[in-house]
């Protein structure tokens, strides 16, 4: 009788435990299914687009000087004051854009001669920037000379702020189709389907600074000044964008 007793129970422990380990691989499949699932949804691939969004140049940007000469300090820096007005009455009369002082400066001028130094006079330079429409900026130039500018310090040449504006917007989207592109590229050759985007990076869109034309740096003073206009030509200015995305698959 104990016997039986006996291999029932143990006949009932060996069915407990099997049913047990049944239990446990049957909890461990049912776990794995999500933590696949979970792997298949964050395969990502990253990419960056980039656009370039090409405009006109329209606006000229100047940087205009007077330099006087003299042999006593307020001699010259009343003469380059008088002819600093001058040419600041002439720039307000034209309505240019941005008109601000850059620079004004006064500094003897030395001789050296057998060892020794000996002051021989002064040098007043007074410098203004502006803007001005690039079709009126030749012209302008001229007459500013003839009022008493002397320096011609550099010339830029930039678009308008609204067309910069509006580049920048079609940079931006030229770099996001640009970066689906090529998710679409590298996806389809591995034949795998483009998901949802799960986050973008907007990494700007910018005018690289306008290029300072330091060619033109003097004012004319030959015969002939004034006869003809000196040509000032604009050219293109580049809008740059970057955009990353980061894509399901």
């Amino acid at each position: 009788m104990n016997s039986n007793l006996q291999r029932n129970t143990r006949i009932n422990f060996r069915n407990l435990i099997t049913a047990l380990c049944l239990t446990l691989t049957l909890v461990s499949f049912v776990r794995l299914d999500p933590v696949q699932a979970q792997e298949q949804r964050i395969r990502t691939l990253t990419v960056t687009g980039r656009g370039i969004e090409t405009i006109p140049t329209t606006q000229t940007q100047v940087s205009l000087g007077v330099e006087v000469q003299g042999k006593t300090a307020a001699e010259v820096q009343q003469e380059a004051a008088k002819r600093s007005s001058a040419v600041v009455e002439l720039l307000r009369s034209r309505q240019v854009e941005k008109l601000e002082t850059t620079g004004i400066s006064l500094n003897p001028n030395y001789s050296y001669e057998n060892n020794q130094q000996r002051l021989i006079g002064y040098t007043a330079t007074n410098t203004v920037s502006f803007r001005i429409n690039t079709q009126s900026a030749g012209t302008l130039l001229d007459d500013a000379v003839k009022v008493g500018a002397t320096r011609i310090q550099g010339v830029s040449f930039v678009a308008a702020e609204s067309a910069i504006v509006q580049a920048q917007k079609q940079a931006l989207k030229k770099a996001t189709q640009d970066a689906q592109s090529q998710a679409d590229a590298v996806l389809n050759s591995l034949n795998f389907k483009r998901g949802e985007i799960l986050s973008i990076q907007v990494n700007g869109a910018f005018a690289p600074p306008p290029i300072n034309r330091r060619d033109i740096v003097e004012a004319r003073g030959s015969a002939n000044f004034g006869l003809f206009p000196t040509p000032v030509v604009g050219g293109e200015q580049q809008i740059e964008a970057s955009v990353t995305l980061q894509i399901s698959y």
